[in-house]
């Protein structure tokens, strides 16, 4: 399976390709939507959360609620494009009423100018903006369904906002379903949340930004899917990139390895017999070992930086005249961590459809369904 999205911020529409998926794969446009509209929710959103009403517009590849196994594609329309046809138009004279010049430091703006020989960073950021989330969500919201349909579930939860931790704590992914989407910031610990808030409010006080960190939670992936014969089919290593692939996120994490001061005694999963199968008491390894999935929970934590785009600017150069000057200001997020948590749920998800096909095959759902079915008859794996 792949996919590819298309589309500009401010342009008239987002589109997304899946190539790849069975037949038969029963898709609820309510859920669909719902996802795209959990991803515009969360304190210390901007303003263009309340201009967008998210709503994916399926055009091929899908009928009677059901996937016909070719390419499968939608539209997301932005109702902000109204107010930017003079600036984002495809064809004639586009106004220079919103160039960028003063590009911003963080972000894709300078680089991306040099790149591709632009002089006006416009060019660059409406593609780059995390806008084209939106896209990657609704695609998840497809790899979902599938992995929906073998048992599989995944939850996210908001772990660190600024300085404000979480109480660390297990959670199920059905736990962080059923919990997470109360809170305004997608935290389950009350206090916390409440700290998290008004850590917002204060940056957004001071005209300044916050990051944080997320955790997502799968539960009942099917062991052996993956490889360690190669590394580019290493299924951590698939994660991982399609987590650093989101926009602002810097650092990953599967299992609890990562803080590095624990010894090996303490960190091994050991296996014990149950009945006619196995168990572990312990999943540091994230679910994963030797690239490869064991059965257990997939941990995943990641790492977003503070949106580097402020209210008071960051000292730059202007790439027309060169000159020293303030970044422009473009609208934006004091945080956008909850957010983020359910936009690496759907890129996680993505993996996962797309590492399960590879090891399945078939070309319908219920091919897929039998499939995962033997690959938990040859694990013999008993859960706790």
């Amino acid at each position: 399976m792949r996919y590819l999205t298309a589309g500009e911020s401010h342009g008239k529409a987002l589109c997304a390709i899946i190539e790849g998926l069975p037949s038969g794969i029963v898709l609820d446009e309510n859920d669909i939507n719902r996802e795209l509209s959990r991803r515009q929710s969360g304190y210390g959103r901007g303003g263009r959360m309340k201009i967008e009403s998210d709503r994916a517009e399926f055009i091929a590849g899908v009928r009677s609620g059901k996937t016909l196994g070719s390419p499968v594609a939608f539209l997301i329309r932005n109702r902000d494009y109204e107010a930017w046809t003079d600036v984002m138009s495809a064809f004639g004279e586009n106004s220079d009423r919103r160039k960028v010049t003063a590009v911003r430091p963080g972000h894709a703006d300078f680089v991306g100018c040099m790149k591709y020989g632009f002089d006006d960073a416009r060019n660059v950021l409406e593609r780059s903006s995390a806008r084209e989330t939106a896209a990657r969500v609704g695609v998840g919201a497809v790899c979902k369904a599938l992995l929906k349909a073998v048992g599989v579930e995944i939850g996210s939860h908001v772990s660190r906002i600024g300085e404000v931790r979480a109480k660390e704590k297990h959670y199920t992914a059905r736990e962080l379903i059923e919990n997470a989407d109360g809170s305004d910031v997608r935290t389950i610990d009350s206090a916390a949340a409440e700290k998290m808030r008004a850590a917002i409010d204060d940056a957004k006080n001071r005209g300044d930004t916050l990051g944080g960190e997320a955790e997502i939670v799968i539960d009942g992936f099917p062991p052996c899917v993956g490889s360690y014969v190669q590394s580019d089919r290493r299924l951590d290593g698939l994660i991982a990139g399609a987590v650093l692939g989101v926009q602002a996120i810097k650092a990953v994490e599967v299992g609890d390895y990562a803080r590095g001061s624990l010894r090996g005694s303490e960190t091994g999963d050991e296996i014990f017999p149950r009945g006619d199968g196995y168990e572990r008491k312990t999943n540091h390894a994230g679910g994963i070992e030797g690239g490869m999935s064991n059965g257990e929970s997939i941990v995943v934590r990641a790492v977003m930086k503070p949106i580097p785009t402020l209210k008071s600017g960051l000292k730059t150069v202007d790439i027309r005249s060169g000159k020293l000057v303030v970044a422009d200001g473009e609208r934006s997020d004091v945080c956008a961590v909850p957010a983020a948590a359910v936009v690496l749920e759907s890129v996680v998800a993505c993996v996962l459809a797309d590492e399960l096909l590879r090891v399945t095959g078939g070309d319908t759902a219920r091919d897929v369904e039998e499939a995962v079915r033997r690959l938990r008859e040859r694990a013999r794996h008993t859960r706790r």
